[in-house]
């Protein structure tokens, strides 16, 4: 018997990727106003470049134990204080943001360290001005709400992931507790914060189900301690043969059928 539910947050109910591309639009418009440069080239070398720098920095393995992905890094400040990890993150993301800003503008034909330092700012500003919910989230956590317990469990930053929910208040009321891997100190799909949900919730592995967007934190996690799990896999993606799930959906409303169906048996 389901009794729980438990949610992504990334690309699961808030559109991240969407909000990303929207911040990265904007700011690369501003790029080509002020230098004629083109925008869909621009973003594309600055997300190459941000991808490979982030990954040469001393913090890379932190960040991927935890879960934050190149792309907050050019907007979170990473102002915790509970892990090293996050102070070493907040001393080195200003020169992160310019730095991938600029070597993205040089490699798009502008050599301008002035107007990458600029654009790296500006790209944060863009970000917090567009979050992105989907169109079935509020109507799924309404439903859910009155039969289950739910639990959010999403990978990142204690005030990053925080910073996204006050963008998107209306979220936080659906769930008895909020759980941030950079406040528990391991991220998906370490099977550690899977057992610790379900100790919030007071339940069994049995009497939940993990609900999200990625195969290899959400599902392959969840499988670990053999949870039942959703893959909602809205673009199609190919299923990876090593990582099997329980039910695949295209939307968030296909998920309260399965529910019933797995209550009734």
């Amino acid at each position: 018997m389901i009794k729980g539910v438990i949610f992504d947050l990334d690309d699961t109910l808030l559109w991240d990727k969407k909000s990303v591309q929207e911040a990265f639009r904007e700011t690369c418009k501003e790029a080509q106003k002020e230098k004629g440069i083109d925008p869909l080239l621009l973003e594309e070398k600055v997300r190459e470049e941000a991808s490979t720098l982030y990954s040469s920095y001393e913090t890379f393995p932190f960040t991927k134990m935890i879960g934050i992905n190149p792309f907050e890094g050019l907007w979170g400040d990473f102002t915790d204080k509970t892990d090293i990890g996050f102070r070493k993150m907040s001393k080195m993301a200003p020169d992160y943001r310019k730095e991938a800003w600029t070597r993205g503008l040089k490699q798009a034909g502008v050599d301008d360290p002035v107007f990458g330092a600029y654009l790296a700012e500006r790209f944060p500003h863009h970000r917090r001005q567009l979050p992105f919910v989907y169109d079935d989230t509020f109507e799924l956590l309404a439903e859910l709400q009155k039969d289950y317990r739910m639990l959010l469990l999403t990978n990142g930053s204690p005030t990053l992931q925080n910073e996204k929910l006050e963008m998107t208040p209306e979220l936080v009321p659906y769930f008895d507790y909020i759980l941030v891997s950079g406040a528990y100190g391991r991220g998906k799909p370490d099977a550690s914060i899977f057992e610790h949900s379900l100790s919030l919730l007071n339940l069994t592995k049995d009497e939940a189900v993990m609900i999200g967007d990625n195969l290899n934190t959400d599902i392959k996690g969840s499988n670990k301690i053999n949870m039942k799990n959703i893959w909602i896999n809205r673009e199609n993606k190919e299923p990876q043969p090593d990582i099997p799930f329980t039910e695949e959906v295209k939307s968030l409303k296909e998920i309260p059928e399965v529910l019933k169906k797995w209550n009734k048996n």
